[in-house]
């Protein structure tokens, strides 16, 4: 089991930035995807980024593509998400999670964060 903290969500205007974080802790990661998925109110959990642990692979969702940039420090064991051009439908907590294996949904990871607010004003 892979414990995960989120941080560094907030309040931002409409095209502002922020970077959010995700520290892991627990089993290694070597062969892991992390994942971030983000919840607005009254909506599903939605998919936006992954990465593996390992190598280079890296997917986006369409609607923040160009936008956000996943990327991870093995090192610190800690996956990054920077947002960038930021639209008030961005707002959502932003969760981050674990699992041995690629997918968009959340059935695919077995760890869960907390999870981050991150509010976008127009």
């Amino acid at each position: 089991q892979v414990q995960l903290v989120e941080s560094g969500g907030g309040l931002v205007q409409a095209g502002g930035s922020l970077r959010l974080s995700c520290a892991a802790s627990g089993r290694t990661l070597s062969s892991y995807y992390m994942a971030w998925f983000r919840q607005a109110p009254g909506k599903a959990r939605e998919f936006v980024s992954v990465i593996a642990w390992s190598g280079s692979f890296t997917v986006y969702a369409d609607s923040v593509k160009g936008r956000f940039t996943i990327s991870r420090d093995n090192a610190k064991n800690t996956v990054y998400l920077q947002l960038r051009s930021l639209k008030p439908e961005d707002t959502a907590v932003y969760y981050c999670a674990a699992g041995p294996t690629y997918g968009s949904n959340v059935g695919s990871y077995s760890s869960w964060g907390q999870g981050t607010q991150v509010t976008v004003s127009s």
